[in-house]
């Protein structure tokens, strides 16, 4: 499959899966070294947007800050990857890739397709069952768009998309309230 560089100053949907459907995370510890190493890699070359982790892939939407090289941005993202895998495999006693092939990514190039995007990765936790109400998933970015603590995520960025902090939260539940419908129609 022929891959697309990624460029600075672009936005991009990164995201993978666990290699033969296999868990990526198998604890809560193992959510929380994922994300520090996102930080730790991604933070100084990107402005994240929004990120979900779920037992068995995950879903990262940022932006790569401007004039940085092609090669320093892949090898970030090569450095994030291997050093979780590396983690997983030693902690775990395992052996071999714990991703399927190569991470995805998808260029994002308009507002509303961020905007839909943020709302699905948020969403995401719940479309596929781990969980009964997204708003509470430990693993995603959307509760701290509600917090007033500190954050390495762009918040003021992102809730200036949807105008401000509630049509952010009206845009989530509008949604999940049009896929729910659009299930029961089925």
């Amino acid at each position: 499959m022929q891959y697309e560089p990624i460029r600075s100053d672009q936005y991009y949907h990164i995201y993978n899966q666990g290699n033969n459907g296999e868990d990526l995370f198998v604890e809560g510890r193992n959510y929380a070294y994922f994300l520090r190493l996102m930080y730790k890699y991604l933070d100084a070359i990107s402005d994240i947007y929004a990120y979900c982790l779920l037992k068995n892939h995950f879903h990262i939407v940022l932006k790569f800050n401007e004039n940085v090289a092609d090669k320093v941005i892949s090898q970030r993202l090569s450095n994030l990857f291997n050093s979780y895998a590396k983690a997983i495999n030693k902690a775990y006693e395992r052996t071999g890739s714990l991703f399927r092939d190569r991470f995805r990514r998808k260029r994002i190039e308009d507002e509303n397709y961020l905007k839909n995007l943020i709302v699905y990765v948020h969403l995401n936790p719940e479309h596929h069952g781990f969980t009964n109400d997204f708003r509470r998933y430990k693993y995603s970015s959307y509760s701290s768009y509600l917090s007033d603590l500190p954050s390495k995520l762009d918040r003021e960025f992102i809730l200036g998309l949807f105008e401000d902090r509630s049509n952010f939260v009206h845009a989530h539940l509008n949604k999940k309230m049009e896929l729910e419908k659009s299930l029961t129609l089925e």
